[in-house]
């Protein structure tokens, strides 16, 4: 009522119909819509740059070998550009879902106090054809085309629901992006940018604790929490409406969209600064490495006459006999070197430098990173190569 007396004495020949056979939510639901709608656009468009970012990287490494861990233990190798794909996909599956939300989009329309419409069939006499038309008119001009065919007083807080679902979603893809960055960064692998005159801890300064994975992970764990509030909006309606949702969603769902892009801020100034320590990653491959060999190993020497379970058993024991050398004696690896010492193992004497060869064992990492974003996330952006180029900054 405030919003319509200030109208009216700003516009006195229209204070006398201002209003007429509308209601509150007439203007708040298709004005809330509308702003979801242009938020969940700008939040699109920096989705889409981070995926930019993430394809670069994935690129830039698509051929560098690096352990892969299931468990968090090691396993097969992969490479670091393939790791970065399936960052690069659970983005790509958020997109689809921002865009499946912008297809279905609807505005309240012209529905009355209880959806119903009965104040404007009133004021046009009857005429159903007119009510219909003007519900048209109104949207047009808004710049929509769909509406829900039918409402309550309030268009469905369902909708509410799914918005926030697809942003937790995004919040999810971040998580897990951060955390596994948080890990890589402990290894001493990869590391998020870190500022020249930085302090990473205020009590230990050799440390770099990095404060934007961990800033992102906070802010993501903020947003996974928020579709269970929508979700009891949702379900506790009563009839054609209640309001006890109006306070409550203007906090949540404003925050909803604010977190998302701080967090997508980060996410783009992460991203485009990665930094990655090669030697490291080979270290901790060769590290490895001969234990994932070994059947490689086994199957030159059966090739040359061996027998398959002497030499599986012979293997074994010297695995054991490395693994205390790592373990207990936190010294090197040297199943290599108890290998050439071995008789039975005499075919690949000289030969296991090539055998064990990293690149030998990532199988099609280099040729999936490649086929991934050609097929699915270069038509993406080049859907949005207008959009390209934004820069991402920490200032939350």
């Amino acid at each position: 009522m405030a919003h319509v007396k200030t109208y009216g004495e700003a516009a006195p020949s229209a204070k006398g119909i201002i209003h007429l056979g509308a209601t509150s939510c007439f203007v708040d639901c298709n004005s809330e819509l509308m702003i979801m709608y242009d938020g969940l656009k700008i939040l699109l468009r920096k989705l889409v740059n981070v995926m930019d970012k993430l394809k670069k990287f994935a690129l830039s490494y698509k051929d560098v070998p690096t352990l892969g861990f299931t468990h968090l233990q090691p396993a097969q190798l992969t490479t670091v550009g393939k790791r970065a794909t399936l960052w690069l996909q659970d983005l790509m599956l958020d997109y689809e879902n921002l865009q499946n939300l912008l297809k279905s989009f609807r505005l309240r329309g012209v529905k009355g106090t209880t959806g119903t419409q009965a104040s404007f069939l009133d004021l046009f006499d009857g005429d159903a054809k007119k009510v219909k038309e003007l519900e048209k008119r109104v949207v047009k001009k808004l710049g929509y085309e769909r509406v829900y065919g039918v409402t309550g007083q309030t268009y469905t807080r369902k909708f509410d629901y799914n918005v926030l679902c697809v942003l937790s979603q995004i919040a999810q893809s971040a998580y897990k992006f951060s955390n596994d960055i948080r890990i890589l960064q402990n290894m001493k692998e990869v590391e998020e940018p870190f500022e020249k005159s930085q302090i990473g801890s205020s009590a230990m300064a050799y440390k770099r604790n990095p404060m934007r994975s961990e800033r992102m992970g906070s802010l993501c764990r903020f947003m996974v929490s928020l579709p269970m509030n929508s979700a009891i909006t949702a379900s506790t309606q009563w009839f054609e409406r209640t309001l006890d949702d109006s306070a409550n969603r203007r906090i949540v769902n404003a925050q909803a969209f604010l977190t998302v892009d701080a967090i997508l801020n980060i996410y783009l100034n992460v991203s485009e600064n990665l930094v990655v320590y090669d030697k490291v990653i080979a270290k901790h491959v060769n590290a490895e490495l001969p234990f994932m060999a070994t059947e490689n190993i086994i199957m030159e020497c059966v090739k040359a006459g061996g027998d398959r379970q002497e030499l599986h058993e012979k293997i074994r024991q010297l695995s054991m006999e490395a693994g205390n050398n790592v373990k207990r004696e936190g010294k090197d690896n040297n199943l290599l070197e108890l290998i050439e010492k071995e008789n039975l193992f005499k075919p690949v004497h000289g030969k296991l430098n090539e055998i064990v060869d990293a690149r030998k064992f990532v199988g099609r990492a280099p040729e999936q990173t490649v086929e991934f974003i050609k097929n699915e996330i270069d038509p993406i952006l080049e859907a949005h190569k207008s959009d390209l180029g934004e820069q991402g900054s920490v200032n939350v």
